[in-house]
């Protein structure tokens, strides 16, 4: 699908929503780009591709453990989206999920026309652009007809860990995914096999040795090497043909494969709005994360500037100034003022919170 950008377009779209601000991605930075923006009492409805809201958290590491959250020890993908999630109830913002933003277009009033795939349309003062890394993928096992076993016996997520208890595993690739997926079903599964095409890893070094401890423990199995074709038997993936560096082939027995090659990013419509891009990527400014279009922000791992970290918590700070930099387009001429969640009574009175003082 093409996504336009056009400067000159003035008919407003027939029975759209109207917002303050329309943020694409409902990853954990584009849900806390909802909570800035409602501690400014900016509105907001959130547009995701995905038909469910937690962006790379829930559909690639849910039960991956996250120890760089700022006072949060350790968390896990899905705690981490479920508590950002109960953070922006006092919002109330609106959800439209399993639809792409495609069509962009500034209206005479400085407002954006908007519309998706399903053919939500909006009208907006802002836009927000939290799309992670953009209309992501797995990357695919590239081996000739492995694909019909898609969804049956091959996966490239976990989302039951359920499905995998007590069968025979093979696991391919060399990151943190690869080596959580198959540090976790230890113990779990009949038999864990991890592949990967040469003895490096791109994972943490504490993932790694965990790994090679197991392995001399005959508790898991390790091979190098890379799937070059398959066995079936009775229309199911019976086996893997794993090629080493010494181009012997051999044969892994399996029940099911897991493949963890990474994400393939794709911008999308994204790449078509006339934005300032750089390598897939939306550059920003770092005062306002504003892009050089103006009122569209983007925050997260899909824009880029000096000195960028594709960090969550990076991510939050990018939220927070883009929030106040909408607020300009909001609320024209209104002064915008720091506000304490702690002390002040307005914020309070916004979050539901009860008051506390401190003598």
């Amino acid at each position: 699908m093409n996504g336009t950008f056009d400067m000159n377009a003035n008919a407003a779209l027939d029975t759209s929503i109207e917002t303050d601000c329309l943020i694409i991605g409902a990853g954990p930075v584009g849900l806390f780009q909802v909570f800035e923006l409602g501690l400014l009492e900016i509105r907001a409805q959130v547009v995701d591709s995905l038909v469910c809201v937690g962006g790379q958290c829930i559909e690639f590491y849910p039960d991956k453990p996250i120890y760089d959250i700022p006072s949060v020890p350790v968390c896990t993908g899905r705690e981490l989206i479920a508590n950002l999630q109960r953070q922006i109830e006092p919002f109330k913002p609106a959800f439209h999920l399993g639809q792409q933003v495609t069509v962009v277009r500034r209206r005479e009033d400085r407002r954006f026309d908007v519309e998706t795939s399903n053919r939500t349309r909006f009208i907006t003062k802002t836009i927000s652009i939290a799309g992670g890394v953009g209309a992501f993928a797995p990357r695919k096992l590239k081996v000739d007809g492995i694909d019909v076993f898609e969804g049956k016996q091959l996966f490239y997520r976990v989302s039951d860990p359920s499905l995998f208890t007590g069968k025979q595993l093979v696991i391919c690739g060399g990151g943190d995914s690869a080596l959580d997926c198959a540090l976790s079903f230890v113990g779990k599964a009949e038999s864990v096999v991890l592949v990967h095409r040469r003895d490096g890893f791109r994972a943490a070094p504490a993932s790694v040795t965990r790994m090679r401890e197991l392995c001399e423990r005959y508790e898991m199995q390790f091979e190098i090497g890379q799937v070059t074709g398959f066995d079936a038997r009775d229309d199911r993936l019976a086996a893997l043909k794993i090629t080493g560096g010494d181009g012997v082939t051999r044969r892994l027995p399996l029940d099911c494969l897991l493949v963890f090659f990474g994400l393939s990013p794709k911008l999308g419509p994204i790449a078509e709005w006339g934005l300032t891009i750089d390598y897939k990527q939306i550059v920003v400014d770092t005062a306002r994360f504003e892009t050089s279009e103006p009122g569209i922000f983007a925050v997260g791992d899909i824009n880029c500037y000096p000195g960028k970290r594709k960090l969550i918590l990076s991510g939050f700070h990018e939220a927070t100034l883009a929030a106040i930099a909408a607020a300009q387009y909001v609320y024209p001429g209104k002064a915008i003022h720091t506000q304490y969640t702690s002390t002040s009574p307005e914020l309070h009175k916004l979050l539901g919170a009860q008051a506390t003082t401190t003598e």
